[in-house]
């Protein structure tokens, strides 16, 4: 009986010990858990007590403060970004026409006008080359250039004629295409003309034919027109591809590049001036029919 007694005990005695083992890491990992909460605790409390306190919601305002500070905010007006007034300056751009045919969209009156981002840039570009009247003139162009017989390697007939109207257009879309797009962009140049709209007839005069050559930058400075005037030579070298053969050549290049650029100085002209040709002939109109109503009124009061 005593060799199981003292089996027992032995066996009890190292089950005791294993659970005070077992019971003395758990209090150290508990310990340990805590010191880390506490330490975490200290580090971030402060912070976790910021923002709580700034995620409070204020205080209800008064019922007339919210009413004045809603009629406030609905009064003021908020400024248009650079972006939006150059947007609605281009909207304003496109109803520009002359004698109510010939688009205008190039011109503005301001001078301190935002400058136009890269897409409004090849959206104007678009604009003043898919309008019906650019596609009239190209029609124009290749009936005279057939009466006449030029680029005779286009032969007669309908097809000489279309391969001369096609080839009026594509001078018209490649050199657009440089000098107001992808040059303007790449250069920062503005490829609007500023009309000046005051002072001498001679001042006026020459800052139009000048704008060939002398352009608005982005930044509001002003300096050499490089995009107009290279875009037209490029427009000239891209005429190489389908102008027939007999007229090819460096010739051909700065012929077109000159005519166009000549024709630009001679059309800027008509730009300038025509707003107050239009204002002039309102005014004698206006003065017509006033006087024609006084005379009329002077009538029936006899």
């Amino acid at each position: 009986m005593t060799e199981p007694c003292a089996f027992l005990s032995h066996k009890t005695g190292k089950l005791d010990k294993v659970l005070t083992v077992k019971m003395y890491l758990r209090t150290i990992s508990c310990r340990i858990a805590f010191a880390v909460s506490v330490a975490l605790l200290s580090l971030t409390g402060p912070a976790l007590l910021a923002q709580s306190q700034s995620d409070v919601p204020d205080a209800p305002a008064p019922a007339d403060q919210k009413q004045t500070q809603a009629t406030a905010s609905s009064t003021t007006p908020q400024p248009k970004s650079q972006h939006d007034q150059a947007e609605e300056d281009l909207k304003k751009e496109e109803r520009q026409r002359i004698l109510g045919v010939m688009p205008d969209f190039n011109m503005i009156d301001n001078a301190q006008a935002p400058p136009l981002s890269p897409k409004q840039k090849f959206h104007l570009f678009w604009k003043s080359t898919t309008d019906p009247y650019v596609f009239f003139v190209a029609a124009f162009v290749a009936g005279y250039g057939q009466a006449q017989d030029n680029n005779p390697g286009y032969g007669q007939g309908a097809e000489g004629y279309f391969k001369r109207f096609g080839a009026s257009y594509a001078d018209t879309f490649d050199g657009n295409l440089w000098g107001n797009a992808i040059l303007p962009v790449w250069w920062h140049e503005d490829p609007r003309y500023f009309r000046k709209g005051t002072g001498s007839v001679g001042s006026r005069m020459i800052h139009a034919a000048l704008s060939t050559i002398w352009c608005r930058r982005d930044n509001g400075t002003w300096g050499p027109n490089y995009a107009n005037v290279v875009g037209n030579f490029i427009g000239g070298a891209f005429s190489n591809l389908y102008y027939p053969a007999a007229n090819r050549g460096p010739g051909l290049v700065f012929s077109n590049g000159l005519t166009v650029t000549a024709e630009g100085a001679v059309g800027a002209q008509l730009v300038e001036f025509w707003p107050d040709i239009l204002r002039h002939y309102r005014n004698k109109k206006n003065k017509r029919l006033g006087a024609l109503d006084m005379s009329a009124n002077s009538g029936s009061q006899k």
